[in-house]
């Protein structure tokens, strides 16, 4: 086993509304990635995916706030520190963030060049122009990206090109953890081709740590990360590694969400798509026991009210669902489907 680079204990976040209601988009979810490794997250929307990545900076501006875990980044907690000591200290060194939607990130009034010397400058205030563009001609230029970007606004990039070029101002200080949120998300196939190739050179090149990358496709994150948790109503229901939750998932709702798409890999031909029923459930009051009960086909009355623990097993206790079915049990009314 490596280095844990990231160690996520129990995180709780919630959003308050102008009602003043709690809405608990992150509900007590735990997990580490080790250095070299990338990590991924899937499930539909809502489940708490975008929020989850926005509560690991511990960053928290309302709607959003904190109430209890721990975020550990290369051994430092940054849980409850100060917004500002965290700005300062903490994002593009330590994390760094690719929001959804990134495309639209850039101001169209400012050159390209502009918001590298920004974020370098939060860490480096002394640093000079000349050593900031010879940096990010550098970075760039490794990243496939040609210099003449620097110069140019945002308007004048294509679709592709833009995201890229978040993704190299969001990495240009190496930070050890790089959070992904749907990154090839709105492009056509050529450029997210070119955007996970990037992703990949980032982590070949030591320029990251290791990767959280966030996504509704859970096929597209076989061909991108090492392991794939499965998230649903605020909780990791799911988590193995990229081959086994693509290619044999245990929990229902993981085995409903692959049931749902089709994979390439598996071929196409004949497949046969189902769509899971219901939605989800409302995170003001989350349900007593399994959350995703009321849309589950194998559901028994005692999932509605129980408590549902994380299960772990395989080689090492490697894989974890949250069901109070049995692993043989599960797989074995699934082949009868």
């Amino acid at each position: 086993m490596g280095k844990k680079i990231l160690e996520v204990r129990n995180l709780k976040t919630k959003y308050i509304t102008r009602f003043h209601e709690d809405v608990f988009a992150v509900d007590g979810v735990s997990f580490d990635i080790e250095e070299g490794k990338s990590l991924g997250v899937a499930g539909e929307s809502g489940c708490g995916k975008s929020t989850l990545a926005l509560s690991m900076m511990g960053y928290y501006f309302p709607p959003l706030h904190y109430i209890s875990g721990d975020i550990i980044i290369d051994g430092k907690n940054i849980s409850g520190m100060d917004p500002d000591a965290v700005r300062k200290n903490i994002l593009g060194t330590e994390i760094a963030y690719i929001p959804q939607a990134a495309m639209n990130a850039l101001n169209p009034t400012q050159r390209i060049i502009r918001f590298v010397e920004d974020v370098i400058r939060v860490h480096e205030p002394g640093a000079s122009k000349k050593d900031i563009r010879e940096r990010a001609t550098q970075r760039f230029a490794e990243l496939g990206l040609p210099a003449s970007v620097l110069d140019k606004h945002a308007v004048e990039l294509s679709g592709g090109m833009k995201q890229r070029t978040v993704i190299a101002i969001s990495t240009i200080l190496s930070p050890k953890v790089l959070i992904a949120d749907e990154p090839s998300s709105a492009l056509d196939v050529t450029s997210q081709k070119m955007v996970i190739k990037m992703m990949r050179e980032l982590m070949e090149k030591g320029y990251i740590k290791s990767m959280l990358f966030i996504t509704h496709e859970l096929p597209l994150l076989y061909n991108v990360t090492d392991d794939i948790m499965v998230m649903y109503a605020g909780q990791i229901v799911e988590k193995g590694t990229a081959k086994e939750m693509v290619f044999d998932p245990t929990h229902p709702y993981s085995h409903g969400l692959m049931g749902s798409i089709l994979v390439p890999e598996e071929g196409t031909r004949g497949a046969k798509l189902t769509a899971i029923p219901g939605t989800p459930p409302n995170l003001k009051k989350p349900p007593q026991g399994c959350r995703f009960a009321e849309r589950c086909k194998y559901a028994r009355p005692e999932c509605r009210y129980t408590g549902i623990p994380e299960r772990f097993f395989g080689e090492n206790d490697s894989r974890m669902y949250r069901c109070l079915m049995g692993v043989d049990e599960l797989k074995e009314v699934y082949s009868h489907e």
